[in-house]
């Protein structure tokens, strides 16, 4: 056991951890040259387009030192906000952390949120600084945010380069000498965390997890706690670039186990794993459920696919412990699911998931968050959507979640994002000079306001030079009304949204202009239009195709065109009874691109 070594990366989005896990794999023989290929250990399509890593990722590594053989098991973490549950749960089952930062770029948000996770489970920090390649390095002044941060001396912060290899050797040493070896009782009954698990079509359900105490070996009848069920360990061993059988697993050492687990309900990550005959007398503490911040409709764009859409988000909640799911029905959309996301990017991420990887086309709704709603007889209602929202009559007042956004940014950009900040009702909180030309800005302000396009407009107007980060801080008291979207006097309850009430006409005004531009024509006019309750606040009228029927009426008496006329309208009038106005998917996500 104590020539184990259990470490993660954690790093901001960008700052290079995943070429650099390739360095510390190709230099300890953990892949070949031949397997190996840039972001060995993003194994999804999707990852390696948009160049982030969205799935944690363990792989064992053999390490000769002075001599001495030693087993390092390394769980890569994702970088961006919206992934901080993966990261959580690595950091649990490691005992020390390489705290990778760009040379080029400095500190940024989501290296200082990802820090404190670990410090709080105590780990080994390794202060790495990468990409000291490149021209544009500035090794003093970022050395010297580091030492800021976490205290220290300046030679223990290692200089790297995941491009060029340079210091790989100096971490593999760093690594060795300075995390603690794992602590545990070898004699101890099993008591495993399960970090991670996959989905294989021919295999069932494959957990991943870290024994703490005692050992685990093939044919052991096995015990998930929370989840109460029972089965027999087919097949264990180590994670390698391919999975690695063993007869046995002892303390310390992290693997995988197969038994045959065929439903998603039944392997909790953050389980406890212990054996039936001989349990474990606690569980493993430090498991946290998961707080979705973003809730979303999704939808099949076929009915009929209903009963394939939940297979395929099962599997996919097996493969993203963080994605939750209810069955809803909408008038306008028929049967779907109501999902709860960490973010943005996490709902762009599985629904490009469903799309690629389970063939099914969906339809998304406008993202909300959830509201509480305290009625005048003192009960509570939870409105996870537009349509819960109990009549305004009953309604006392309503509650909103705000967080505490942390932005860090150039001193030249803290003017237009201040002005931004302040228009989505944030509140300055803190701001504070990291370096003469750093500044870390601290609002409070509604998450409602974040989900929509606060990202986007951010990265624009600090030229890509902001990083945030978020934290959820409680609900606040807020003047919330819900506005509808009506076609032809036809709620559209995809649409709805709860808004707050000084920004409810701009929004309403500009969401009609926008589906204008994106309902096709047709025969007959369709008034689009916004409303709070029975007052419409906003409308616009996408016009009719007409026909030219007084073209054959090249002369003789008025009277004629005015009988065809007279005829077209009727036909329009009844036209419009029957007709019904088709949204397309693209409104649906124009709506949430609105500024």
């Amino acid at each position: 056991m104590k020539h184990i070594r259990n470490f993660c990366i954690i790093a901001h989005i960008d700052h290079g951890k995943s070429t650099l896990a390739d360095r510390l794999l190709h230099h300890t023989g953990a892949i070949s040259d031949r397997e190996l290929k840039e972001q060995t250990l993003d194994d999804m399509d999707l990852e390696r387009e948009r160049g982030i890593t969205i799935k944690s990722h363990a792989i064992q590594m053999n390490y000769t030192y002075e001599g001495q053989e030693y087993v390092l098991n390394l769980i890569d973490t994702p970088g961006h906000v919206d992934f901080s549950y993966e990261v959580s749960r690595s950091i649990a089952s490691c005992e020390g952390a390489l705290l990778i930062v760009d040379a080029t770029q400095g500190i940024q948000a989501q290296t200082i949120s990802n820090l404190y996770l670990a410090i709080e489970h105590d780990l080994e920090i390794i202060p790495v600084l990468n990409k000291m390649d490149l021209a544009s390095a500035m090794p003093e002044e970022v050395t010297d945010q580091i030492i800021d941060l976490i205290g220290g001396k300046p030679e223990e912060v290692i200089p790297a380069s995941g491009k060029t290899g340079l210091g790989v050797e100096d971490i593999l040493k760093a690594v060795i000498e300075r995390i603690p070896s794992p602590k545990g009782k070898e004699d101890a009954p099993l008591q495993a965390l399960v970090f991670d698990s996959v989905f294989n079509i021919y295999r069932g359900i494959i957990a991943y997890f870290k024994v703490k105490e005692g050992s685990i070996k093939k044919g052991d009848k096995v015990k998930f706690v929370n989840a109460g069920t029972e089965y027999v360990a087919d097949e264990i061993g180590t994670l390698g670039l391919d999975l690695i059988p063993k007869k046995e697993i002892k303390t310390g050492d992290v693997g995988y186990i197969i038994s045959g687990i065929k439903s998603a309900k039944d392997v909790k990550v953050g389980d406890t794993l212990t054996l039936k005959e001989n349990p474990c007398t606690e569980v493993i503490q430090g498991f946290e459920e998961v707080k979705p911040m973003v809730y979303a409709g999704i939808y099949p764009v076929d009915t009929d696919d209903y009963e394939e859409l939940r297979e395929s988000m099962e599997k996919l909640q097996l493969n993203d412990a963080s994605l939750t799911f209810e069955p809803e029905s909408s008038a306008a959309l028929g049967f779907g699911f109501r999902c709860g996301f960490l973010g943005m990017l996490h709902m762009e991420i599985i629904q490009e998931r469903l799309e690629r990887e389970f063939n099914m086309t969906v339809i998304t709704t406008v993202p909300n968050v959830s509201y509480k709603a305290y009625m005048k007889k003192g009960n509570l209602v939870v409105m996870n959507n537009p349509s819960d929202m109990p009549d305004p009559v009953h309604l006392d007042y309503i509650e909103e979640p705000f967080i505490s956004a942390q932005i860090i940014t150039k001193s030249d950009f803290v003017g237009p994002i201040m002005t931004l900040c302040i228009e989505k009702r944030g509140i300055l909180k803190n701001q504070v000079y990291l370096t003469t030309d750093r500044v870390e800005i601290t609002f409070e302000m509604p998450l409602a306001e974040v989900v929509f396009d606060f990202y986007d407009r951010l990265k624009t107007i600090s030229k890509g030079y902001a990083s945030f980060d978020y934290a959820p801080i409680g609900h606040q008291q807020s003047n919330l009304v819900k506005m509808d979207v009506l076609l032809n006097g036809d709620q559209v309850d995809a649409l709805s949204a709860l808004v707050h009430r000084d920004n409810a006409y701009n929004l309403g005004k500009k969401m009609c202009e926008k589906l204008r531009e994106l309902i096709p024509r047709q025969q007959f006019d369709i008034a689009i239009q916004a409303a709070i309750g029975s007052k419409i606040i906003s409308r616009e009228t996408v016009k009719a195709l007409r026909k030219d029927v007084t073209a054959k009426c090249y002369g003789g008496d008025i009277t004629r065109k005015r009988k065809l006329l007279e005829k077209q309208k009727k036909g329009k009038k009844r036209m419009r009874q029957v007709g019904n106005v088709e949204i397309p998917q693209s409104a649906f996500m124009a709506v949430l691109k609105l500024d």
